[in-house]
């Protein structure tokens, strides 16, 4: 079998989820070798998507923001993957499930950047930049990963997953708030399927933020103004049916809705 290096890698993972191939779990001659080479894959995967696929990148999803989640995928802290501009969906999404192989939803908090974090910073530091905040349905498609099979190397070279995102209503008030302790629901066909705190992520969703401006910077590609962050899932990943409603709904940051068909 011929050793693929990450950029021949990522072409053939950025080819599953164009293709919408159902993949149980990534094949092994694409399997990173380590986080680092995971990375490296990410990266390709998103230089490709951009020039050639999805386009400009608009921000960030953080993934495995519970300490049972990163352990789970044999890791200590979180990661990520990009969101792309092409894939941000304000307020009312409506989605087309032929689109996807395997849609899933997720339940966020999510920051509007209204200045750049070239070197990252503590809690205190990015709330500064922080210009709003906003309820989120975060889209993950999974290819019908077998998840009794997945870990964080090969999460990480799909790009977390990323699918695009739903963006509630900006709340620039959020300061107002204990981010902490804000609860954030889902609802799929006006059922309540689960809820979930913002200190769920890492304490604060702050916190999150803060791992990511400071990992980023430190890859030398810092966040920057304008840029939206969706901080982990507060509520377990719900797959959807062609049909089914969504709303996530978070206290004092509004509503974000999906309809799929």
């Amino acid at each position: 079998m011929a050793i693929l290096d990450p950029r021949q890698k990522a072409r053939r993972i950025v080819a599953l989820f164009r293709n919408r191939e159902e993949t149980p779990a990534l094949p092994a001659e694409l399997y990173p070798a380590d986080l680092d080479e995971a990375y490296r894959i990410r990266a390709e995967f998103v230089a490709i998507e951009e020039a050639e696929g999805r386009g400009p990148i608009a921000g960030y999803k953080i993934a495995l923001t519970t300490t049972v989640m990163a352990r789970l995928m044999g890791v200590d802290e979180p990661c990520y993957g990009a969101i792309f501009a092409s894939e941000v969906h304000h307020r009312k999404a409506s989605l087309q499930a032929s689109d996807y192989c395997r849609l899933g939803v997720e339940t966020e908090i999510a920051f509007s950047l209204g200045a750049d974090l070239p070197r990252g910073g503590d809690r205190e530091e990015v709330a500064e930049a922080v210009e709003s905040a906003m309820a989120a349905i975060e889209l993950i498609e999974d290819l019908r990963y077998d998840y009794d099979r997945v870990d964080a190397p090969a999460l990480i070279a799909g790009n977390a997953w990323n699918a695009g995102v739903v963006l509630g209503e900006p709340v620039r008030s959020w300061r107002a708030l204990d981010l902490a302790r804000v609860q954030g629901k889902l609802f799929i066909n006006g059922v309540e399927i689960g809820s979930g705190m913002g200190g769920d992520v890492l304490g604060h969703p702050l916190n999150a933020l803060s791992w990511l401006a400071s990992k980023l910077a430190e890859e030398g590609k810092p966040l920057k103004r304008g840029m939206v962050i969706s901080t982990g899932s507060i509520v377990a990943i719900r797959h959807l049916r062609p049909g089914d409603r969504v709303e996530v709904a978070v206290s004092g940051l509004g509503s974000a809705e999906l309809t799929l068909g």
